[in-house]
């Protein structure tokens, strides 16, 4: 049997996501060889949970280590270069997380703070697509596969979604595409120099990774090459900065946003004169919104991600289920509650590191790869300077 042995950087949330996904993998073994994060103690913890021999708090000592073919980089969005570009002159190939990377304040001296208020986003999109291209440059140089970690490519509905444009054989016109919730709880994601970026770059890379892939799809389908992004329209918004939102005493979302958005709002032109619009952010109650609606010319295709009601639950105190996972950030398990039977599978966690470990094994690029990280990047970032420049934002206009 084929097999991949991985190191994982990284400890967090993302890891654990990843490591459940690995081992619903089938026709390739796996084995996960050790694992790194700057905390002994969650490394530790974590290489135990999972039964792995290894662990260590600097993550070169996998690079170094010369049984392991791949590194899954779950580090904080501020450490994806550095690890993705180490790892590819190591001759390992990638899994990274998304976002591919961004703005951290990289090019400014020492380490300044509120820089998602004071830097022009203009320069944010120069160094952030040079710092995509310097990854993607280390991989194609040490001839290493990158799989960009966008769940949504291989979400089962976004699967089937493809299967009925191609069979209808309709125009996309236009697509309306959204990942919003009540708010990342983790540190991090609430400034720009360790995230990027807010609810855009952290949920909205989900979505927008989405409608790249069909649009490059449908163009692949009918004319052998993808269709792209011609131009950006968008907004971005403070909700939970409201006076009257902050004078209320009980709070439901998280609201501690430093310096970066807690909502945003993307329009898309693409090169054949069709239309997509992105929605995120951290102040939807109720769950996690994940859906993409695709609107042909002859059909109409509606896509969830986050479709939970196969099954239901009741319950007058929410101390009934206190203890039990039912979906992902629900606020209160009182009441009417729809816990998920299979989550990770729907988002298509598995299918996404099936489909990394065949290219591994197969030396191929995967269905989500570094090209859509790095247009995820820059459709962001211009995102970004159109909100903050007020007017659309030709992509052609950025080249050079």
């Amino acid at each position: 049997m084929r097999k991949v042995r991985l190191g994982i950087v990284g400890c967090g949330f993302v890891a654990h996501l990843h490591m459940s996904a690995l081992r619903q993998v089938t026709g390739v073994q796996v084995e996960v060889v050790g694992v790194a994060s700057r905390t002994r103690e969650r490394a530790e913890a974590f290489a135990r949970q999972y039964g792995i021999k290894n662990y260590y708090t600097d993550y070169r000592y996998l690079l170094d280590n010369e049984d392991i073919d791949a590194i899954d980089v779950c580090v904080p969005n501020n450490l994806h270069e550095e690890v993705c570009i180490n790892s590819a002159k190591a001759k390992k190939h990638i899994i990274c997380e998304k976002p591919l990377t961004g703005y951290f304040g990289q090019d400014l001296p020492g380490e300044v703070t509120n820089i998602g208020h004071t830097v022009p986003k203009r320069q944010m999109y120069k160094v952030a697509m040079d710092s995509a291209h310097r990854i993607l440059r280390a991989v194609e140089d040490n001839q290493v596969i990158l799989g960009y970690a966008e769940d949504f490519v291989y979400a089962p509905p976004l699967v089937k979604a493809k299967r009925l444009i191609e069979v209808s054989g309709g125009t996309i016109l236009d697509i309306r595409a959204e990942e919003s919730h009540s708010g990342s709880h983790a540190a991090y994601s609430r400034e720009w120099r360790l995230a990027g970026g807010g609810s855009l770059l952290r949920l909205g890379s989900h979505p927008l990774g989405a409608v790249l892939h069909l649009k490059h799809f449908e163009g692949m389908l009918k004319e052998g090459r993808p269709i792209q992004v011609k131009s950006v329209t968008a907004e971005m918004g403070n909700l939970t900065k409201a006076p009257s939102f902050t004078a209320e005493e009980k709070k439901w979302m998280v609201h501690e946003w430093q310096d970066v958005e807690d909502w945003a709002a993307v329009f898309l032109t693409f090169t054949d004169g069709t239309k997509a619009a992105v929605f995120s952010n951290d102040t939807t109650l109720g769950g996690v919104v994940n859906t993409v609606d695709v609107y042909l010319s002859n059909s109409i295709v509606k896509c969830n991600m986050s479709s939970m009601n196969a099954c239901q639950v009741y319950a007058p105190s929410h101390d009934i289920f206190a203890d039990e996972y039912l979906t992902e950030k629900q606020e209160t398990k009182a009441g009417w509650s729809f816990p998920a039977p299979d989550e990770d599978w729907m988002r298509g966690y598995p299918q996404e590191m099936q489909d990394f470990m065949e290219a591994f094994c197969e030396g191929r690029n995967p269905i989500s790869d570094g090209q859509l990280g790095l247009e995820v990047v820059q459709v962001t970032y211009a995102s970004y300077m159109s909100a903050e420049e007020g007017r659309r934002i030709e992509l052609g206009e950025l080249e050079g």
